[in-house]
């Protein structure tokens, strides 16, 4: 069978698709433009339900895309997730379950980005897309004279260009507090993985992410005429939960933000590994503090939709909107207070599930509630865009949905939390916890129909015994295919 002319140079050389794309009379190859933030709870967007926090840059994707309401990460953290979803193996199949690049375990085989350049794709990353220090990667930013320059965790085989977005972070001027282990008020404002709110003065321009759009637009301006991967990485809400001041005022004053419901006794029926590494309790943060919390998190997201704004609109300016799939996303989710939670690693729906916004030209508006994985980006993508989709890849091609947002391809997501040595299956109705592989940590099972907001543990009742002994098994199983993989044979 003859292929098409595009398909069979990918198919020969990388590089001679570019010509494929741009010989007389040839079809232009189908652009991607993914765009990720980082540490984005869905519930904190207006396009899935939030009326306090409002994102009218996504709510305008959304209405355009397909919004799947049912994805999970991977794993619950940025390193872990950020390596598997680029890579196409599950954390446990490659090892990295920190922060570290998956070069190592994958070989010379293609990372997602970089099945796109070896077709003769430009690819190019801005920021943050595989695991990046925030606050300390931003704040090194360009500086080569640090040992890894800025990069983090990058793989520089993904890229033709990569470009690093320096902000000042926690040390922005402005109004700032340290609500985290502060009870007395008396700690400055501080660096490192710590609740910080910071009002900023100066503009967008002043930040990382609206240095971030800034590049993202000048980069589709300069390549507008040729087939391009471009990867946006957004670092905000990830604390310190800085932007511009002008951002802060729908949620001031902060006393007037209701923090989710408090259930007495709620972590009673949990396992201590249930029971996550950041809580109001642990955090020494009195309700004062969690409102702040909460309305520095809602800036930071209002910024960030802003920054998206700009990006899609130079998208349309280019004139390459009909022909760029667009990808939203985030690593992982954040908990706003939920169960006195606070951030991620957690692996209830709060943490472990994530926004996903896919637009692609030529497929109709729609929601879809079936369940999808970060690591089906990979392969749907390449799918969509007609390059081969490499059988080793662990996730599956969910681009039938487009088509009928009814259509499954697994009836389970699976995600992980390494530092707990958590696993989590996730069913229409069942949220399965385990931690450990043989469960001596605990187990958590919550009927999700009955008891959506994770309430009461199922796990010790005698009647859902049967429940529980069919998720080990399928745990068990799961691990297997999962490590049972081409990167040990090959």
């Amino acid at each position: 069978m003859k292929l098409p002319l595009r398909i069979a140079l990918v198919s020969l050389a990388g590089g001679l698709s570019a010509i494929a794309a741009t010989a007389p009379g040839a079809k232009a190859a189908t652009n991607v433009l993914f765009i990720i933030s980082d540490d984005l709870t869905a519930t904190a967007l207006s396009c899935y339900g939030n009326t306090v926090c409002h994102t009218p840059n996504l709510d305008r994707l959304a209405s355009q895309g397909t919004r799947f309401t049912r994805t999970y990460c991977q794993g619950t953290y940025c390193g872990p997730s950020r390596a598997s979803f680029m890579s196409g193996y599950y954390p446990h199949a490659t090892g990295v379950l920190g922060y570290t690049s998956p070069r190592p375990a994958i070989g010379d085989r293609a990372t997602w980005a970089q099945h796109f350049k070896n077709a003769g794709y430009y690819t190019a990353r801005v920021s943050k897309i595989y695991h990046m220090g925030v606050p300390g990667g931003i704040e090194e930013g360009l500086d080569e004279r640090k040992h890894d320059g800025g990069n983090g965790a990058d793989d520089a085989l993904s890229w033709t260009e990569r470009f690093n977005s320096p902000g000042p972070e926690w040390k922005a001027a402005g109004v700032g507090e340290t609500l985290e282990g502060n009870p007395d008020g008396r700690k400055p404002v501080m660096g490192g993985n710590t609740f910080v709110v910071v009002e900023a003065e100066g503009g967008d321009l002043a930040h990382s992410d609206g240095r971030t759009a800034a590049k993202a637009v000048e980069l589709i301006e300069k390549h507008a005429g040729q087939p391009f991967f471009l990867a946006v990485g957004f670092v905000r809400p990830h604390v310190p939960f800085v932007a511009p001041k002008a951002y802060f005022a729908p949620f001031l004053p902060y006393e007037k933000l209701a923090l989710p419901p408090k259930v007495a006794g709620d972590w009673d029926d949990i396992p201590k590994a249930g029971i996550n590494y950041k809580t109001s309790v642990n955090m020494k943060m009195d309700i004062r503090r969690q409102q702040k919390a909460l309305g520095g998190y809602y800036a930071c997201v209002a910024y960030m939709d802003a920054q998206v704004g700009k990006v899609l609109a130079a998208l349309e300016k280019s004139g390459q909107a009909d022909n760029t799939i667009v990808i939203f996303t985030s690593d992982h989710g954040f908990h706003l207070g939920e169960h006195d939670f606070w951030a991620k690693v957690s692996l209830r729906d709060e943490s472990s599930m994530v926004p996903l916004i896919i637009r692609v030209p030529g497929k109709k508006p729609a929601v879809c509630d079936s369940l999808t994985e970060l690591l089906d980006l990979y392969p749907t993508v390449a799918s969509l865009c007609g390059l081969a989709v490499p059988a080793r890849l662990q996730g599956k091609n969910i681009a039938p949905m487009f088509d009928n947002p009814r259509h499954q391809v697994r009836d389970t997501a699976f995600s992980v939390a390494p530092s707990s040595k958590g696993f989590l299956l996730r069913d229409d109705r069942w949220a399965y916890l385990q931690y450990n592989e043989d469960a001596s940590n605990g187990i958590e099972l919550f009927d999700a129909v009955k008891d959506p907001k994770q309430f009461t543990n199922l796990a010790a009742k005698p009647e859902y015994a049967a429940v529980v002994t069919g998720f080990k098994a399928k745990l068990a199983a799961k691990l297997r295919a999962v490590r049972d993989n081409d990167l040990k044979r090959n």
